[in-house]
């Protein structure tokens, strides 16, 4: 299983994240061009090598290269976001993130959720590193997201209504069950934008299971400290399927027939962005020989809430059927590989330490045959050869 794995030993920020995801391997060409999509002006993405305590990473800087007063509310950022040529998945997964920041600043000022304004977090450089945290988790392609202990730091911290001590309370709310330390360093160790980051992406929270590493990157924050280095630190790493031995998942299906099928695609993205592991549709024929749809999907049992809410809000289905089944899996590990078409990512298959399967990831073969101009079956079916001959050698 390929995991990302977040080491806050000295807190989060969205400027430290979006340098780790670079140092880790994330293309700034991609990174910038995908941003430019939100059609937003007024900023330049500065990214450059430097290092804390003589540890080398990436210091990931959003400038702005005009002054604005703008305070936006949830809707403008919604706005933003959904009038945006992003892909769609970037898209919700942004509005997730600030979805944890807005709930957090309702609680905390006793508003109503639309009435929310961002002050800090909804100027552009805080948007710029929302959206760029889901495009490059979305460029990774991991199967899920671990988190140590998050360190929170100590001191004050200027807020709009004055200094108060850290975490701020926005960062307090967001990061509620999440195992988290204090005191390390004397500065605001995890911003609001940090915390919704990691509490959006988390799937693990302070797991000790072993784990392979593949890479490491480091994103390099703005403070400085003597003693600890203001660094985040993100492995991307490899671990066996907890499936591997079986375990219960959820299968949600509810009949459609009265909906445009055009739909589909968009209610597909939005449950897989929101933790389903498959999302498939079977034709069927209802009552009074119309012809229908099925919609399944298999999740965990912890997305079941936020799977259910997308099938009655998204879909015409009035109600839908919930069963709870054992699912096992295949152990996967992910690896690069040379090839004659350069470095490729495949993803191995094991059962009971057996290989059962070996194939290259399809978004990268996609990419060499749209640069080559050549049919996407002969990259693919290249790769495979060279792999099989590999193994007998």
């Amino acid at each position: 299983m390929k995991i990302l794995f977040y080491d806050c030993f000295s807190g989060i920020s969205g400027d430290m994240n979006l340098g780790a995801m670079l140092d880790l391997g994330v293309d700034e060409n991609y990174l910038t061009s995908e941003l430019n999509k939100l059609g937003v002006q007024g900023w330049k993405l500065e990214v450059v090598k430097d290092q804390r305590h003589g540890i080398k990473g990436t210091k990931a800087t959003v400038r702005q290269t005009r002054h604005e007063h703008a305070h936006r509310h949830l809707s403008d950022i919604e706005k933003i976001i959904n009038d945006s040529n992003l892909q769609q998945a970037d898209k919700i997964l942004s509005l997730k993130i600030f979805m944890k920041v807005a709930e957090a600043e309702a609680k905390v000022h006793g508003i109503p959720l639309g009435n929310v304004h961002f002050h800090e977090v909804g100027a552009i450089d805080s948007i710029v590193d929302i959206v760029g945290a889901a495009i490059c988790f979305n460029a990774l392609k991991v199967d899920e997201v671990h988190v140590s202990a998050v360190e929170l730091g100590g001191g004050m911290v200027k807020c709009d209504h004055g200094k108060l001590p850290v975490p701020a309370p926005a960062t307090a709310e967001i990061i509620q069950g999440i195992p988290t330390s204090r005191g390390a360093v004397d500065f605001e160790a995890t911003t609001p934008t940090g915390a919704a980051i990691v509490k959006t992406l988390g799937t693990v929270f302070n797991s000790h299971q072993p784990i392979s590493i593949l890479r490491t990157g480091y994103g390099i924050g703005q403070k400085e400290h003597p003693d600890v280095p203001n660094l985040l630190r993100v492995y991307l790493a490899e671990t066996e399927s907890k499936a591997e031995s079986g375990h219960e998942a959820l299968h949600i299906e509810c009949n459609i027939d009265d909906m445009n099928p055009e739909f589909f695609d968009f209610v597909s993205d939005k449950l897989f962005a929101s933790g389903a592991s498959d999302v498939f549709l079977t034709n069927t024929i209802m009552k009074k020989g119309r012809p229908g749809i099925v919609l399944n999907a298999i999740l965990e049992k912890e997305n079941a809430e936020s799977v259910k809410k997308i099938l009655f809000t998204e879909t015409t289905t009035l109600g839908v059927r919930t069963t709870i089944f054992s699912k096992d899996t295949l152990v996967r590990k992910f690896e690069s590989i040379n090839t004659s078409f350069g470095k490729i990512t495949v993803k191995r298959s094991f059962y009971q330490g057996l290989e059962v399967s070996c194939k290259p990831e399809y978004e990268e073969c996609r990419k060499i045959a749209l640069e080559l101009d050549r049919p996407l079956k002969e990259i693919y079916n290249t790769i495979i050869s060279e792999i099989t001959q590999k193994g007998k050698s």
